[in-house]
């Protein structure tokens, strides 16, 4: 198999006729393609006078080393093969929390044999879109099923973005299994994947079914609240459901709890594991009209019924030494409440699949680190984070509310009103508020210096009638537990520090691929030991 890349294509091309165009544009006799695939799809919106599609073509056809010389950039194209070795025998590995991490972890060692033992402390998904919605709605937040907590973790309430900066040839099995659980078979080769909470939920909850047929096992309302060691060694886990406290004996376990699992940092702290600080990023989100973006992005083109949402990704460096930057863009999508404890609040973005909400929203972020913690404690990031909460939530009314503002307030540094032609988003609702109420002073004379910059860069970003809602905190976790060269925590082994929470991963693939790798260190052991 070869594959054809950087090929130009108009936005009206007919994908439906990808041989045809394989036998007039690239010279390939039809007889000698045996099978035509797109690989990867982008849209070049450089030009606003000049908007189309690149792709990729993996064709399988005779005489390919010839065709590999003949056609411009063509290169050899092999499936990539993950293999899974078996396991047989050993106690049943232990699996905490079931985001990205820990589903994938799941899998893998569920496809081994190896039975593993799953403990979410929130609700499965259906039940946490009861509890997310009532909470949206102005109900109670329940704080062991919410945004953060429950099955599909973070993720499952979000734009859900598959795109990552690194590079893992695992990548690729994780978007195959994603399709085959249900999502769009676009994903195998957008150049920019999404799910969309819409259809995420029915993919983790078949991923879930996969895992139990094969001889897994997922225990929901069960939060880990402790462990045993022998010499060192993990030896069993402790949690609780329904108010009772339950043991599991294991010899390993992978700790995928998600980037806010509080009481799971304090909890190793306290038993002497060793973490270290990591540094985050602070913010709000920002809120424009979805057809504003659209047309700053592709100019003319805006409305093409082969174009979806526009994103953009933005970073803009300032006078002060830092950096504003873009993070989770969410075209045609809304603000949600992120808040997961009592008295702090939290917001975070959401798209469903078809990005055709009114507004298309982003975090607008700055990094934050050891000297603004004002600490060298290993969980000072996370008091710091929440001490930023407290005051966002207390901002916003203390009823979780959200503070939130106009652009042009923010460059005024004065509330003066209603919105204008962009409403926010957020629910349960929104209460006027600056940031300056709830975020430090270098990170709002950072919001007024980089949104003017970003201006620059996209028409209309800086517009005054866009709306900022605060606070944005969650980006990623303000902890790095610390593992070794075999992915165990260097003060228990086999104890696997594993995905966002434990600091080696920002996002749903990266996580599903950390979750990957500590099943694969999981198996090695198991099958040493027996």
């Amino acid at each position: 198999m070869i594959r054809a890349g950087n090929i130009r294509v108009p936005l009206d091309f007919d994908f439906t006729q990808l041989r045809k165009y394989c036998t007039d544009k690239l010279g390939i006799p039809e007889k000698d393609i045996r099978s035509v695939k797109l690989s990867k799809k982008s849209v070049d919106a450089r030009k606003k006078n000049d908007v189309h599609f690149i792709i990729s073509l993996d064709i399988e056809a005779k005489n390919e080393n010839v065709l590999l010389r003949r056609i411009k950039n063509a290169v050899p194209a092999e499936k990539y093969v993950y293999d899974i070795a078996p396991v047989n025998g050993g106690s049943r590995p232990v699996i905490v929390g079931f985001g990205p991490a820990g589903m994938f972890a799941a899998l893998v060692l569920a496809m081994s044999g190896a039975k593993p033992i799953v403990l979410e402390r929130g609700g499965d998904v259906d039940s946490r879109v009861k509890a997310v919605e009532e909470f949206q709605h102005g109900g109670r937040l329940d704080t062991e099923c919410n945004i953060q907590f429950g099955e599909g973790g973070a993720g499952t309430f979000s734009d859900g973005k598959l795109t990552t900066g690194i590079k893992d040839k695992r990548i690729r099995w994780v978007l195959e299994k994603l399709v085959e659980f249900g999502a769009p078979d676009e994903i195998l080769y957008m150049a920019k994947p999404h799910i969309g909470t819409d259809k995420l939920r029915g993919t983790v909850k078949a991923l879930r079914e996969k895992v139990i047929s094969l001889g897994g096992e997922v225990r929901f309302g069960a939060r880990f609240s402790g462990y045993e060691t022998e010499n060192g060694c993990i030896k069993a886990v402790h949690y609780i459901s329904s108010g009772e406290e339950f043991t599991v004996e294991t010899d390993n376990v992978i700790l995928a709890t998600g980037h806010s699992a509080r009481d799971v940092f304090e909890l190793l702290y306290e038993n002497g594991v060793e973490l270290v600080q990591k540094n985050f990023a602070v913010g709000v989100r920002i809120e424009h009209l979805r057809t504003d973006i659209d047309k700053a992005m592709y100019g003319s083109f805006a409305g093409h019924k082969a174009l979806k949402a526009a994103d953009y990704k933005l970073v803009v460096h300032l006078p002060n030494g830092r950096a504003l930057y873009t993070f989770c863009m969410c075209p045609g999508g809304q603000v949600v409440a992120a808040s997961s404890e009592e008295g702090r609040l939290a917001v975070n973005g959401m798209s469903c699949f078809a990005r055709d909400d009114v507004n298309s929203n982003s975090a607008l972020l700055v990094n934050v680190g050891s000297e603004d913690y004002g600490s060298s404690h290993p969980l000072a990031g996370m008091y710091f984070q929440r001490d930023l909460e407290e005051k966002a939530f207390i901002a916003g009314g203390s009823d979780y509310s959200a503070p939130s503002c106009t652009v042009g307030e923010l460059m005024d540094k004065k509330i003066s009103g209603e919105n204008g032609r962009v409403k926010p988003s957020y629910r349960p609702a929104v209460k006027k508020a600056l940031p300056d109420e709830y975020l430090p002073n270098y990170i709002c004379k950072s919001l007024r210096d980089g949104i003017t910059k970003m201006g620059r860069k996209i028409h209309g970003f800086d517009d005054r009638e866009a709306v900022l809602t605060g606070i944005e905190s969650r980006s990623s976790s303000p902890v790095r537990m610390v593992r070794s060269e075999t992915l165990q925590s260097v003060s228990i082994s086999g104890l696997y520090p594993c995905g966002e929470g434990a600091g080696y991963a920002g996002g749903i693939i990266s996580a599903a691929v950390d979750g990957m790798k500590c099943a694969e260190a999981v198996i090695e052991r198991i099958r040493a030991c027996s």
